[in-house]
This record gives structure tokens, C-alpha cells and sequence, in this order.
């Protein structure tokens, strides 16, 4: 395959093994928000949320890796989630899928940006705008301008970083306070950390998980590597990456447990900044700050590849036939304006990463259902499929003034489910009807 072949930017040279797989998807699914979210929930949940959010990605990625075979089975010539939803779906509903995706495409990449530019902000004495333009063209050019092959040959340095990270910090960590002194500390000033008997953090579990596998399910990149991941080790590769994910999380909450021991703190925000003042190695700073900066610039390049890769291959290329050097054009100029709205976006909204994603975990939550009707159902599916998701959506928004947000997220998946289950078991009795008449 040349390089000015655009399905060279779509999905590289080559077809990954389990190795080079599970980095990949490693590469994707550890971001700024991972940085943010963990100590957040942990201080919000206590160790029950913290191990609860570690949970969520790992049984996300595993339950996705079991569909990955059957997707590769029965779709192996495609490479793209647009290119399934063509199959699968009428005009009608792919154009309502497609513009379902593409809001919470824009809305992703939004929410890891945000992210990027607190993180940023906490680690570098620079205004917001400053820090977002040089990150932003740093992820332009990678997965922007320079496709799969480009994300992939970062990927690598990107995971040694962050690991290292989590595994050398916490341990010289420990090795200077040791952990009894924290255990101590902990149970004397936050002693609702370790308070596992939290009903309000097992909610919080089992809706994460539901959010978590809503987000894979229609993750554009994660389907992408789907058809460049060799078929016979996709199970294996996304449950691999599910169980090294969850040490991720972890190992973040770890640290935080360490800045907080034995004494109070100001604001959740702040003590990833503390975590930097209480590093008393130069190499350790900077290695902190490369895992930050590897994280949050592999996590967008992939959404901001896997997004123009939708808008070109599924939705321009719909609507008319594109030469090669089109689509090579296109690529510069939807990547560039997206990175420009983030930039514009980020400098004047900067709300919390973990707000956003469960305000737009009803959209998640009502999207597995339908999902799952695509990629297992034999027939060709009529728009209420996807109509059901918005229906979901909306009757989830419609009950917030009324019940808590995270009780909304189950109301929108029950909805779009009934609405699914209602279609199947119409259409099984009247296939049975045909078949007796």
C-alpha cells in the first residue's frame, strides 16, 4: 500500500498482534480525563469509587473484545463503524446514526481537550490559550496529518511514559512516607475514603460500567483497530488491554492517597499540582509531565484521526464520489478546523471532565442496546433502531428536574432497550405469522 493512499491514513500498513495491539489501544484509552477523574471519584466515592472507576474501563474494553470477533466476522471487508452502519441500516437511519456519532465525537474529543488544557495549565505557568495552541498542533500533526501509521509509531514511547510513570512514582512515594504513616493519615483526616460500605458508590460502580461499555461500543478509533488487529487475537488483545488499564486508575489514586495523608486540601484540581511540589527529583518532575503530556496528545490524536476519518470515508464520501488527493485535502482542512474549535472552546469553557461525561453518559447509555441490535441482529434495520437512542436520550434529559443524574442515565437506557425489545419481539411474530399463513 503507497503512502498517498488514503487507507494508508485510515488503518496503516499493517495488522497488529497482541502486543502492538493492546499498546495501541492503550495509547487510546488512557487520557487526561484517567489523569483527572481518578482522584476525583476517589475522593468523592472513597476506595469503592476509586476501584469502581478502574472497573469501568477494564469491563468495558474485555465486553468489547468479545464482540470484536463477531464484528471482524461478519464485517472483515470494512474499517470503519460508518462502514458497518451502511450495511446494517437504511438511508434513513445511517444518516440518524452518523449524526448521533458525530455529536458525540465532537463532544469526546471536547471533553478530553478540556482535560488537556487543566492539566497544562496545573503543570506549566501558562494561560490556557498558550498551552492548548502548541498541544493542538502537536496533535494536528500526528493524528490529523499523519493517520494510523503516524499514531502508531508514537504509540510505544507513549505507554513506556506512562507506565513508568505510575509505577516509579508511587513507589518512591512510598519508600520515603512509608505506608503505614498514610494509612494513618488517611483514617485521621479523610476517613471517608476508607469507608467501603458506600450504597451511593456502588450506584455510581454499576452506572460507570454502563457508561464505560456505551463509550466503546461507539468508540470510532477502538472500531478502527477492530479491522486492523489480526482477527484471531482480538479477544485476547482487548481483554489484555482492559485488565492493564485498571491498574492505571489505581495507581493514580495511590498518589493522591500520598499528597493528602495528614492534612487537608484545597480543591481536587490542585493536587496534581501538589503532587509536582512534593517531588523532590528533577527527574521525576519531568517524567511526570512527559506521562501527562504522552496521555492526553495519543488520546485526542486518535479521536481527532478516528473523527475525520468518519467525516471523510462516511459522510463526504456519501455524498459524492472523492479523489484520492480530495480526501488528502479534506484531512488537512477538517482536522485543522476542528483543532481550531477546541482551542476556541477550551480558552472559554472550562467545566469538569467527570460533569461532562456523566451529562453525556445518557447519550452512552442509550446507545448500547441499538448498538447491539447492528452488530448481531441478520436482517437490514429500519430508523427506529437508532431512533431509539435519541428517545432514550431525550426521556433521560426530560427526567432530570425530577431524580438524580445518575438515576437519568438508567431511564435513558431502559427506554432505548424497551424500544429495541419491543421491535424484535414485533418483528418475531410477524415473521411467525408469515410463515403459518
Amino acid at each position: 500500500m503507497k503512502k498517498t493512499d488514503f487507507q494508508y491514513y485510515i488503518g496503516g500498513a499493517f495488522q497488529l498482534g497482541i502486543g502492538f495491539g493492546v499498546v495501541s489501544l492503550l495509547s487510546r484509552w488512557v487520557t487526561g480525563n484517567t489523569i483527572l477523574s481518578s482522584p476525583e471519584t476517589l475522593i468523592k466515592y472513597g476506595l469503592t469509587g476509586g476501584i469502581g472507576y478502574s472497573l469501568m474501563g477494564a469491563l468495558a474494553l474485555i465486553l468489547f473484545g468479545i464482540l470484536a470477533k463477531k464484528i471482524r466476522d461478519r464485517f472483515h471487508d470494512h474499517q470503519t463503524i460508518g462502514d458497518v452502519l451502511r450495511e446494517r441500516l437504511t438511508p434513513r437511519g445511517y444518516w440518524f446514526m452518523i449524526s448521533i456519532l458525530l455529536v458525540i465525537s465532537l463532544h469526546s474529543i471536547f471533553v478530553q481537550a478540556m482535560g488537556a488544557g487543566i492539566l497544562l495549565h496545573m503543570i506549566f505557568p501558562l494561560p490556557v490559550f498558550s498551552g492548548m495552541v502548541f498541544f493542538l498542533l502537536f496533535c494536528f500533526f500526528i493524528g490529523g496529518a499523519g493517520g494510523m501509521q503516524r499514531i502508531h509509531q508514537l504509540a510505544g514511547i507513549n505507554v513506556v511514559l506512562i507506565f513508568s510513570a505510575v509505577i516509579i512514582i508511587p513507589v518512591y512515594f512510598y519508600i520515603q512516607e512509608g505506608v503505614y504513616p498514610v494509612y494513618e493519615g488517611i483514617k485521621l483526616y479523610h476517613p471517608y475514603i476508607l469507608y467501603v460500605k458506600n450504597t451511593e458508590a456502588i450506584l455510581f460502580i454499576f452506572t460507570a460500567i454502563l457508561i464505560g461499555f456505551g463509550q466503546v461500543i461507539i468508540d470510532r478509533a477502538s472500531w478502527q483497530r477492530v479491522f486492523i488487529i489480526k482477527k484471531e487475537k482480538l479477544r485476547i488483545t482487548f481483554t489484555l488491554a482492559g485488565l492493564i488499564w485498571a491498574t492505571i486508575p489505581l495507581a493514580l489514586s495511590s498518589l493522591i492517597m500520598i499528597i493528602i495523608f495528614g492534612r487537608s486540601y484545597d480543591s481536587i484540581s490542585s493536587l496534581l499540582f501538589e503532587l509536582i511540589g512534593k517531588i523532590n527529583s528533577t527527574l521525576l518532575i519531568v517524567l511526570f509531565v512527559l506521562f501527562c503530556f504522552s496521555a492526553i496528545s495519543s488520546a485526542i490524536s486518535a479521536e481527532l484521526h478516528a473523527i475525520v476519518t468518519l467525516i471523510i470515508k462516511n459522510i463526504a464520501g456519501m455524498l459524492r464520489p472523492l479523489s484520492n488527493k480530495e480526501k488528502w485535502g479534506f484531512t488537512y482542512l477538517f482536522s485543522g478546523a476542528i483543532c481550531l474549535l477546541l482551542l476556541i472552546i477550551v480558552s472559554i469553557l472550562p467545566p469538569s471532565p467527570i460533569e461532562l461525561l456523566f451529562f453525556f453518559g445518557n447519550i452512552y447509555a442509550s446507545m448500547i442496546v441499538p448498538m447491539l441490535y447492528i452488530i448481531l441482529g441478520s436482517k437490514t434495520l429500519p430508523a427506529l433502531i437508532p431512533l431509539a437512542s435519541i428517545i432514550g436520550t431525550a426521556g433521560g434529559f426530560a427526567a432530570l428536574p425530577i431524580t438524580e443524574n445518575i438515576l437519568t442515565i438508567w431511564i435513558s437506557f431502559s427506554l432505548s432497550s424497551l424500544i429495541c425489545l419491543s421491535y424484535f419481539i414485533y418483528n418475531l411474530l410477524r415473521t411467525k405469522l408469515t410463515m403459518n399463513v
